[in-house]
Formats: structure tokens, sequence, C-alpha cells
């Protein structure tokens, strides 16, 4: 298969509207980003979303609403929600964007793991909002809870809604998680996997590691799609290293701010660019929404609600 699914992750919630004035926060800016991302090939984009005014991350349901149905009429990208969220959003706010928009597509974090962020506020000079260096400081003693518990319920809500989870992978034990899930019936195959790599808390960024947790995934849960996304300068190689190995790639201003070294990118667009070049030289081509939602088995765009 020559075809390569490229998602991008448009805000997140891990860096702040200080570090580049180009971060989307409106929900205007994150429609805007999400075609400007389909028209540079990019076939899902990952979606979170952010207090307007502030740019604060939040799960405000009626922004999540307001930007699928706007990008829904401009283009037929597939939407993957997150249900991550900010950090420190109450577990029972996360999942509610699966049952109140029925997606093709949710985020599902494989496990708890020690999220950090403290050591990059650091690198700021002056800040825009009085909320972001606390925010930043306060993950030094924050763990990232997503229990057994929170999982089954998670996926209990995705599957009733006719959605996939897409399972965030940020640590080789999480996969052992997956295959418990998968064991007892609580998962469901298609299997679809994001190895999420270098964040601090997390497995660090390095191929040796990325091709380890693709052989660990396949000895403990067989078939499966994966995607790869990486923090910082480590996005562009790890994900060139997933194409290399028969995966897919996720990039974005939510993994990097950067399109080259010390270069701001000014969408998450120019990065889907960048790796779609990178693709062609392997003999890779963009795989369109529709493409993707056949390889990862989703449900179709004519089903969700929005």
């Amino acid at each position: 298969m020559n075809k390569r699914i490229f998602t991008a992750a448009l805000t997140g919630a891990i860096h702040t509207p200080s570090m580049s004035p180009y971060l989307p926060v409106t929900p205007e800016q994150l429609i805007e980003e999400a075609v400007r991302v389909s028209e540079a090939g990019g076939a899902i984009a990952h979606v979170h979303v952010r207090d307007p005014r502030t740019g604060l991350p939040n799960a405000d349901q009626s922004i999540y609403r307001q930007i699928a149905e706007e990008v829904k009429r401009r283009c037929d990208i597939i939407l993957c929600f997150t249900t991550g969220g900010k950090l420190g959003e109450p577990v029972e706010n996360r999942v509610r964007v699966a049952s109140n928009l029925k997606p093709e597509l949710t985020s599902l974090n494989a496990g708890s793991l020690n999220f950090a962020l403290f050591h990059i506020a650091g690198q700021v000079q002056e800040w825009k909002h009085e909320w972001e260096k606390p925010y930043l400081e306060g993950t030094e003693d924050f763990i990232f809870p997503n229990t057994f518990k929170t999982m089954r319920q998670y996926l209990e809500i995705i599957y009733a809604n006719g959605a996939r989870p897409e399972f965030e992978i940020y640590d080789t034990g999480m996969i052992n998680n997956l295959a418990f899930l998968l064991q007892k019936g609580i998962a469901e195959r298609p299997v679809y996997l994001q190895f999420v790599l270098g964040i601090l808390g997390g497995i660090p960024a390095s191929l040796e590691n990325l091709v380890f947790l693709v052989d660990t995934a396949r000895k403990q849960i067989g078939e499966f799609q994966f995607s790869v996304c990486a923090a910082g300068r480590h996005q562009i190689p790890m994900c060139t290293g997933s194409l290399i190995m028969g995966g897919h790639a996720r990039v974005g201003l939510e993994d990097s701010l950067y399109v080259s070294k010390g270069v701001l990118a000014k969408s998450s667009a120019e990065q889907v660019a960048k790796i779609v070049k990178i693709a062609g030289e392997l003999g890779l081509e963009p795989a369109t929404p529709d493409e993707a939602r056949k390889i990862l088995g989703l449900k179709g765009i004519e089903h969700v609600n929005f």
C-alpha cells in the first residue's frame, strides 16, 4: 500500500498563545486551519478547542459543534475529536464530544502518565495571559489520569455512538493496557494506534524506540494501523520513520510550533505540505479522506451528528 494518512493536530492543550502568534485559538481560526490542512493533503484534523478570548484549552461543546458543522460544510476531512481536553479537565467532560457529535473518530489515551510541561515555561520571556505560566508550571505535580475504569467507560460511549477510537500510546505499558482491553472484549477491532513520542513523562523520541513500540504492539495485539507524532524538533524525523515502516504520520501545531529549525510554522498546513513532500520522495501518496475512512474502518461522514 503506497497510501499514507496524514493528520494535523491543530492546536492541542500544550502550547500557549505566548509561544507563537500563529497558534489558532478561536473557532474561526480552527475552521480555517482544518480547511487549509485538507487542501495541503491532510485526511484527518485532530481537534481541541480553546476559550476564544484567552486561548485557555477547554471542552466547550458549543465550540466543538461550531467547528464541526462549518468544516463539514466546506470540506470532507475526517475530524478526530480529543477526549484528552485540557490538562486537569474533569474526566466526565472529556468524553462528552463523542455522544454529542457522534464523530467518526475520537482520541483515547491508553493509560495514565506524568504529562509534564513545566520545563518549557522558562522558554517564554513575556506572557500574554495570566493563566499560561501557572498552567505550565503546575504540571510538575500533575498526573494525566486514564484509568482502566475511565478507558472502559469511554470506549462504551465511543462505540455506542458509532465512532472509532484512536488509541494514544505514550509508552510501552499502554500497549499492554490495550492488549488487556482487547482480550476482555472492551476494545474492538480494527485497531488504530497513535504513537506519541517525546513528551516528558512518556517514551523518548528515537527511531529505536519507535521500532520497539511497533514490534511490541505486533506481538501483543496483532493487526493494527498506526500513526506517529512527536514533540518539537522530533516531529518530522519520527514521522518520516513511521512512513518508512509502513505507518501514517501526524504533524500540527499541537506537537511542534516550527516548520524548520528556528522558523515558526504559520499553519499546521505548512507542516502537512512538508511531510507530504517527503512522502512523495519515498514513492508514497497522501490518502484522501475517503481512502482514510476505508483504511481505518470508519462509518462515514454521513453518519455523524453535525
